[in-house]
């Protein structure tokens, strides 16, 4: 892109439709909420997939809501948003089955992330548990939901692209 067109883009003078992509957000968090909201708001299809229905009900508007995992499509972009639940292992179990560009589990990446283990006891093959990134999001030292938030559509926007993220160009 040239410069006079970044300056129309940044401007709203120029309008670029993104490929369709969506995004799915596994488990109702906080940092879910904010995660659905504002992939909305670059024109992901965001799905919220909560299996406890009594939690499901905390999604924001216009978020479709599945208490069973959604078949996205290849396209379509995963982040578990709770790696505490005790369902952890089978609903990643769930989401591996399914056809997915990318698959992250959010975490403190200082710790081991319990995702691992909870595969592992399900059988699952080491080169599918290798498919779950973590920690995802750009490294921006995000302490509240939203930021978490920001961070990893971030992450995933510079993924999409092909780029490392930061202020390298």
């Amino acid at each position: 892109m040239t410069e006079p067109d970044a300056c129309a883009v940044a401007h709203g003078e120029t309008v670029e439709v993104p490929a369709a992509r969506t995004l799915v957000a596994v488990f109702a968090s906080p940092v879910a909420r904010f995660l659905l909201r504002y992939a909305a708001d670059l024109d992901y299809h965001v799905v919220l997939f909560e299996p406890d229905e009594a939690r499901a009900s905390d999604a924001p508007e216009g978020v479709e809501v599945r208490t069973t995992m959604p078949s996205p499509g290849p396209d379509a972009d995963v982040v578990v948003t709770d790696h505490h639940r005790p369902e952890l292992g089978p609903v990643l179990q769930a989401v591996l089955a399914v056809p997915t560009r990318w698959i992250g589990v959010l975490g403190n990446p200082r710790l081991p992330g319990p995702h691992v283990e909870a595969l592992r006891a399900l059988g699952v093959a080491e080169p599918d548990i290798a498919r779950v990134h973590r920690p995802v999001g750009l490294n921006i030292g995000s302490r509240r939901p939203a930021e978490i938030a920001i961070a990893t559509l971030a992450g995933l926007v510079a993924d999409r692209n092909g780029r490392p993220g930061g202020f390298e160009f």
